[in-house]
C-alpha cells in the first residue's frame, strides 16, 4: 500500500498536468525494404558466377595513390584470420600479375582467375597490379582492383602484400570456400558429432 505522504505528493507535482486531448499517432512512413527476390538479384549480380563482367565498372573508381596500403574485411571476418591474411603468413595457393594491363583486360582476367581459384577451392592469392610508382597521377589499376574486389561477394578480405610478395603493388587477397568444400565441411562436422 503506497504511503499516503508520497500519494500527496505525487497529487500536489501533477495538479497542472493536463491530459492529452488526442492519443492516437500518425504512422510513420517506412523505406521501402527490399524483396528477398531483390535481393537474391542484387547478391547475384555482384557475384563470380555472374556471367556478365560489365557489372564491374571500368569507368570509375576511387583514386588511391602509388604508396598507398590498401584493406577490406567483410563482417564477419575473424580479426585473428584478417592479421594473418595482412602479415602475408597464409600459403599463398595462386598469383595474378596484371601489370600493362588495361583496365578492361585486368578485369576479364581478374574475374576469370578468381572463378578458377573458386572452383578449385583456392582460398589465398596475391594479386599484382603494380604501383604506378614514377607517375605523378594516382595508381589507376590499383585503384580498380580494389574497387572490383569490394564488390566481388567472394572476396572475405584483402590486403596490401608485405614487402617480400610486392609491397604496396599486390594485394593478399581471401576467397570464402566454393560450396563444394562448405558441404563437405558440414558432412564432416556432422559425422563428429553423431
Amino acid at each position: 500500500m503506497p504511503n499516503s505522504d508520497d500519494f500527496s505528493l505525487f497529487q500536489k507535482m501533477m495538479e497542472d498536468v493536463k491530459p492529452l486531448t488526442q492519443d492516437t499517432t500518425l504512422p510513420t512512413p517506412t523505406k521501402h525494404k527490399a524483396t528477398e527476390a531483390q535481393l537474391a538479384r542484387r547478391i547475384a549480380a555482384q557475384s563470380l558466377n555472374h556471367n556478365d563482367p560489365d557489372y564491374l565498372s571500368i569507368e570509375h573508381a576511387p583514386m588511391v595513390k602509388p604508396d598507398d596500403v590498401i584493406e577490406f574485411k567483410r563482417d564477419g571476418v575473424q580479426e585473428g584470420v584478417y592479421k594473418k591474411l595482412r602479415l602475408g603468413k597464409y600459403d599463398i595457393q595462386a598469383r595474378l600479375d596484371l601489370n600493362r594491363k588495361t583496365v578492361k583486360e585486368a578485369r576479364d582476367e581478374l574475374l576469370s582467375f578468381l572463378r578458377k581459384c573458386q572452383a578449385m577451392d583456392v582460398r589465398t592469392v596475391v594479386i599484382a597490379h603494380g604501383r604506378a610508382a614514377h607517375s605523378t597521377r594516382p595508381a589507376l589499376l590499383k585503384s580498380f582492383v580494389a574497387h572490383w574486389l569490394e564488390h566481388i561477394q567472394e572476396v572475405m578480405c584483402f590486403h596490401s602484400a608485405q614487402r617480400f610478395h610486392g609491397g604496396t603493388g599486390a594485394l593478399y587477397v581471401m576467397l570464402k570456400k566454393s560450396p563444394a568444400k562448405k558441404l563437405e565441411n558440414r558432412e564432416i562436422h556432422q559425422k563428429r558429432s553423431s
